[in-house]
């Protein structure tokens, strides 16, 4: 498992990535779905440009920027929004549960684009997740998905596509790298929206600021810098075993936090889309560099 220090880390990034849930709740309602979404990448992105000299971040090459700015739209701009959207009506807990299937996405584009083969493993594990992710979907509003859970569906989809557009860039740069790339591409995309925003942003209070700028500089900026030192340290396995342990701790954050009580639906719902993850995982890919969800 390596050393302690290395185990640490990664337990560290999943309370940091599980955190982001309760946090996105607390700032989104004050600073607006469009705001928050700047605020908290302008944050990460400026982080991570200071550190960048540090942690010997390379400039990207001329010839990667069209995949750097669709990395930056789906992963970073697209997926802030539609997970800070979605969290306005749905709980914290119940979010990361459905975000957490991001992998079926990923494993249906790697098939369709990359022509990766699809095993029984990752047919039956996807089978799985997919109907833990409906249970979830479905506990609040009946036997219909409501518009939020539709929202929070369409961010998990995103960020599925995420993770294999960052396949090709992953052979030339570190994880970090990609990250720090995406994280400014993606920023640079929602700076538009900054005068449409101002006025909430402007008017939000404290809390909210101190929860959006937590977000940008700990799950953001720092999750990424300790998830690149974990996964460089332990085994496959383990590290990718780790992320696993985000939906549940996700929910008891936001117990302690926010109050939040998920329902027996969505508890059984979220086990059963974690055990669908990894029983595709048993047999899915390389992700020892992938840039798994992040809230």
């Amino acid at each position: 498992m390596g050393s302690p220090r290395v185990l640490l880390a990664g337990l560290g990034v999943v309370v940091l990535w599980a955190s982001a849930f309760p946090a996105i709740r607390v700032a989104a309602p004050e600073l607006g779905v469009a705001g928050l979404s700047l605020a908290r990448l302008v944050v990460a992105a400026v982080a991570l440009a200071v550190l960048a000299p540090m942690l010997k971040v390379r400039l990207p090459a001329r010839r990667d920027l069209p995949l750097i700015l669709a990395c930056g739209f789906f992963g970073m701009a697209a997926y802030q929004v539609l997970l800070n959207w979605g969290e306005l009506h749905v709980p914290a807990g119940t979010a990361s549960i459905i975000v957490s299937a991001a992998p079926l996405v990923s494993v249906a584009i790697a098939a369709g684009v990359f022509g990766e083969r699809l095993t029984v493993l990752k047919i039956v594990g996807s089978a799985i997740a997919l109907s833990g992710v409906v249970l979830v979907a479905v506990a609040r509003s009946g036997v219909t998905l409501s518009s939020a859970a539709w929202i929070l569906v369409a961010a998990m989809v995103v960020q599925g596509a995420y993770h294999p557009l960052t396949k090709p860039l992953l052979k030339r740069y570190t994880g970090l790298e990609v990250a720090t790339y995406g994280m400014i591409a993606g920023t640079v995309m929602l700076l538009p929206v900054l005068p449409f925003t101002l006025s909430q942003l402007v008017q939000a209070d404290a809390a909210a600021w101190l929860a959006a700028i937590y977000l940008g500089l700990l799950p953001s900026a720092l999750g990424f810098v300790l998830w690149g030192y974990a996964v460089a340290r332990l085994p496959l396995v383990a590290s990718t075993s780790l992320l696993y342990l985000v939906p549940p701790v996700a929910v008891l954050i936001a117990f302690i936090w926010l109050g939040e009580l998920p329902l027996v639906a969505e508890l059984v719902g979220g086990a059963v889309v974690i055990a669908g993850v990894v029983l595709m995982s048993l047999r899915f890919a390389k992700v020892g560099k992938t840039l798994l969800p992040v809230p």
